[in-house]
């Protein structure tokens, strides 16, 4: 007598399912990490980047610069990385890779521009020229802050989230087709009333419709 393998035979609904799994969980991934980055960005951006001081009449003026003084590029892409988050369920097959592209670019994009900025200190010598009249005035002292660096890792997030976007995005469902292209609703088939059935004419006359009336 032969012995018979046990070979498990494919559950269909089992893959389904953890293919649905997965899917939402990439979903649920990138709209933590493109959100939260774009808020880390956000807020990073409108803190002080850089300190220092100016020669003024003998003594000395402390300056500060923002994010924002020093470069607007990672607030500018954050904004931009936002609007292709939501555009991601808003369009499908190319259209949706190609947002995803954008939104993985505007994450490295505003990590790239912030991290370039964490040494920056045109913004306060700019200043520092304002403050004492002088163009050729330097700031003394030059201090950086952790702040451009936290701007980065929001940048990071935003890059990450295009890449789930890139890698898993055909897998999430896109915005409800309930409307037509008009904005109008689809209208819904008629209930058949069947008049030999008294629930069904009470039901019709319930819905606002005549039940006496043919079809």
């Amino acid at each position: 007598m032969g012995y018979v393998s046990a070979v498990p035979v494919p559950q269909p609904r089992a893959e389904a399912a953890s293919a649905a799994t997965s899917s939402r969980r990439s979903l649920a991934a990138a709209l933590f990490l493109g959100a939260g980055g774009a808020v880390v960005v956000l807020l990073a951006a409108g803190q002080i980047w850089a300190e220092g001081e100016a020669a003024v009449g003998g003594g000395s003026l402390p300056l500060d610069a923002e994010g924002s003084d020093v470069t607007g590029v990672p607030t500018a892409l954050a904004i931009v990385g936002l609007a292709a988050l939501v555009a991601v369920f808003a369009v499908r097959r190319a259209g949706r890779l190609l947002v995803s592209a954008l939104l993985a670019l505007s994450g490295a994009g505003a990590a790239l521009a912030a991290f370039l900025g964490a040494s920056d200190s045109a913004a306060l010598d700019e200043k520092a020229a304002q403050a004492t009249g002088d163009t050729a005035a330097t700031v003394d002292a030059l201090t950086h802050t952790a702040w451009p660096y936290a701007t980065a890792v929001g940048g990071l997030l935003i890059l990450l989230a295009g890449l789930l976007a890139l890698r898993y995005g055909r897998q999430w469902p896109a915005m409800s087709g309930r409307y037509e292209r008009d904005g109008t609703p689809r209208p819904r088939k008629a209930a058949v009333v069947d008049p030999d059935r008294p629930e069904d004419l009470w039901k019709a006359l319930d819905r606002g419709e005549d039940p006496t009336r043919e079809a």
